[in-house]
């Protein structure tokens, strides 16, 4: 099993997992980004509880999933976006308006489209979730 992007092996774990309609999924390798980007989609209600467990060999994250996700993926490549150009994004990868969030990486931190536009800060994108 090769593992080269290890958010991507992590979006596909969840995204297989809600199809087969399980309660949770372990994920691992993780990283630091991988949490991040995790705690984004907890704060918005696409899954449960995450607990992080200290094998010795890095660590493995057990998510929680409450049946919400239909489509979560990363996008490749991880475009820099700009604060006027998140729109065109959403219009993008998300379904409609209103629908799922795009996760971005910025200055600030990890946070959803949504924050970055009422902070006014681009980023780069790294994923989306609906």
């Amino acid at each position: 099993m090769v593992l080269l992007d290890v958010l991507a092996n992590a979006m596909v774990m969840i995204k297989n997992a809600e199809a087969r309609g399980h309660k949770q999924v372990t994920i691992w390798p993780i990283s630091k980004l991988v949490g991040n980007v995790l705690r984004v989609m907890q704060r918005y209600g696409y899954i449960g509880e995450i607990e992080y467990i200290d094998d010795g060999r890095g660590g493995k994250f057990i998510v929680h999933l409450l049946g919400k996700i239909n489509d979560c993926g990363v996008i490749k490549p991880r475009f820099p976006v700009k604060y006027r150009d998140i729109t065109k994004w959403e219009e993008k990868y998300l379904p409609s308006r209103d629908i799922g969030i795009l996760i971005i990486s910025t200055s600030r931190g990890v946070m959803s489209h949504i924050e970055a536009k009422q902070n006014k800060i681009g980023g780069v994108l790294l994923a989306y979730v609906y």
